[in-house]
């Protein structure tokens, strides 16, 4: 299990870097990293996708 903010760490992208490829806001994409609100699923495959990590990998629900 990898925590979604280490997923996105290990690609080397900021927040808004891959908020902008997830085409999210950065401050929802804030709120995904630290377990406030989870990501439906067109935006999960987007996630599975740029970070090349299946969403069953990601512990969506860690406050860091």
């Amino acid at each position: 299990m990898i925590t979604l903010k280490a997923a996105r760490v290990n690609k080397g992208l900021t927040q808004i870097e891959a908020a902008k490829r997830l085409n999210i806001s950065p401050d929802t994409l804030y709120k995904y990293e630290k377990g406030a609100t989870f990501p439906d699923i067109p935006v999960l495959k987007r996630i599975e996708k740029l970070y090349e990590v299946s969403y069953n990998d990601i512990n969506f629900f860690v406050k860091e």
